[in-house]
């Protein structure tokens, strides 16, 4: 059996290694054919050769990225050990721009590959649908590119919009009048505003017009100009609100539809209007098109695991 020993001299191994050997446990997962022992500073790994060059390289990346941020987290390994090549990570981790400075200068940008495909995509496109599980992103970034257009003055007003489905719930018991029974439904969309925008100044262009929130219904008879518009959980509209979302575009305008097809809370029979869109659409030049997976996932670590065991039961229904 070949071997390869890897000395962790210019960073610490024990902080490398992680609480439990965390580190360890999640290279097995990536090489689960080599054996992998770890003592003191050294890595000793053995298996077959080609295997174990493989390794050696990620093993270089993963050295690289902790002796630059000196810590190592599970999204950055997994971005690190799934990337096609170094040159590949090398390009994502230099595209790692800022979208918009944030309330208390928090820096906002892509933070993973797919991400920031999906903003080259929105930059290439003035359409684009981003579609991926919970937590990968989608509308958050989105919302982060609508921001940086209205800054930069790329577009005069954003406008955000969802269908007001019922998931499991009921709407008309809901207390209070239209608004205050629609906005729990838009609650993702001004959370990701309030991280980017002022208090102050988000209800300023609220209450202008600037930037709207609105439910899908009310999108129909307009003609959205000059707009950043962003249609999110697309996986609940139909096949007539697709369409006619799709047809307000109007001049200057970018369009951004973020869905999950694996969560649609229409009634059984109605088709979605996303999923139909994916498939009508899917080579109409200046349509952009991007599938986020859970390796895209950001939010806490169990989020993944959460999407891959209930695809596990999706995948073999009994």
């Amino acid at each position: 059996m070949n071997e390869i020993i890897i000395e962790l001299t210019s960073i610490d191994a024990q902080s490398f290694f992680g609480q439990r050997n965390s580190t360890i446990e999640l290279l097995k997962k990536y090489f689960p054919k080599l054996k992998l022992v770890a003592r003191g500073s050294a890595l000793k790994a053995f298996g077959e050769e080609e295997l174990l060059e493989e390794f050696d390289k990620r093993m270089d990346m993963l050295i690289e990225h902790f002796e630059k941020y000196n810590k190592m987290d599970e999204n950055a390994m997994e971005r690190i050990l799934t990337s096609e090549s170094r040159e590949e990570y090398q390009s994502s981790e230099k595209s790692d721009q800022v979208l918009v400075h944030g309330v208390g200068g928090k820096k906002i940008k892509a933070q993973t590959p797919n991400q920031r495909k999906l903003v080259d995509l929105m930059r290439k496109n003035d359409m684009c649908f981003a579609i991926g599980p919970a937590g990968t992103g989608k509308t958050y970034t989105g919302v982060a590119l609508a921001v940086k257009a209205l800054k930069e003055k790329q577009v005069k007003r954003i406008i955000l919009t969802r269908p007001a489905v019922e998931a499991g719930e009921n709407l008309g018991f809901l207390p209070g009048d239209m608004k205050e029974k629609l906005d729990p439904y838009m609650q993702p969309l001004y959370d990701g505003l309030r991280d980017m925008i002022p208090a102050e100044r988000l209800e300023d262009f609220i209450e202008k017009g600037i930037i709207q929130i609105a439910p899908l219904a009310f999108m129909r008879g307009r003609t959205l100009d000059n707009a950043f518009v962003i249609l999110d959980e697309a996986q609940n509209t139909t096949h007539s609100q697709m369409k006619m979302f799709l047809t307000r575009m109007g001049k200057n305008a970018k369009f951004m539809i973020t869905g999950d097809p694996g969560q649609i809370d229409l009634p059984r029979r109605v088709t979605s209007g996303l999923k139909e869109a994916l498939l009508v659409l899917k080579d109409v030049q200046g349509i952009g098109m991007i599938y986020l997976d859970d390796k895209d996932v950001i939010r806490h670590k169990l989020v993944k695991k959460v999407i891959a065991a209930y695809k596990g039961i999706e995948n073999n229904p009994e």
